[in-house]
């Protein structure tokens, strides 16, 4: 009993006392990467972090009024697009996206239809209903994920303006 004893204290006093080096290394391209690993040499811009130094901390920006207009505004040499040329460039992404709406309906239609043949039918191997199970999951997966296709064209669609 009294060797379990010391040995936790001792293990008490070693943990206590365990702190990793922290060093501060500077690439020759000014990238910094703080690294608990010894540099193999202090010569490639690796500094030991003094244990004294404050940790410094980085307050995240204060809400602005609104949440509408940036901080920053746009500067006046950027490119701007009249009012005509981006209704015709909504306009044309609404056309694409109805596009692909009718094309996705039209392969979830297959795809249940696929899944319909292959629910009816039982191979000769598929004794074991698991086998049956495995073999049919891959046409249930199309079918969800031609659902989950529409429904995300469906919400692109409706946040246009």
């Amino acid at each position: 009993m009294t060797k379990l004893r010391y040995f936790s204290l001792l293990l008490l006093v070693f943990a206590a006392s365990v702190q990793a080096d922290i060093f501060k290394c500077v690439d020759d391209a000014g990238h910094t990467t703080y690294t608990n690993d010894k540099p193999g040499n202090v010569a490639k811009g690796c500094t030991l972090m003094s244990r004294e130094q404050p940790v410094s901390t980085v307050s995240s920006p204060t809400p602005r009024k609104g949440g509408g207009a940036s901080a920053n505004p746009t500067p006046s040499t950027f490119p701007k697009v009249d009012d005509s040329m981006q209704r015709s460039r909504d306009g044309d992404r609404r056309k694409i996206l109805e596009q692909e709406l009718s094309n996705e309906e039209k392969l979830l239609e297959a795809a249940r239809k696929t899944l319909a043949e292959q629910e009816a039918q039982r191979l000769g191997d598929e004794k074991n209903y698991q086998k049956y199970l495995d073999r049919v999951q891959q046409y249930k997966d199309s079918v969800q994920l031609h659902e989950r296709n529409i429904e995300a064209i469906r919400k692109e669609i409706a946040n246009l303006k």
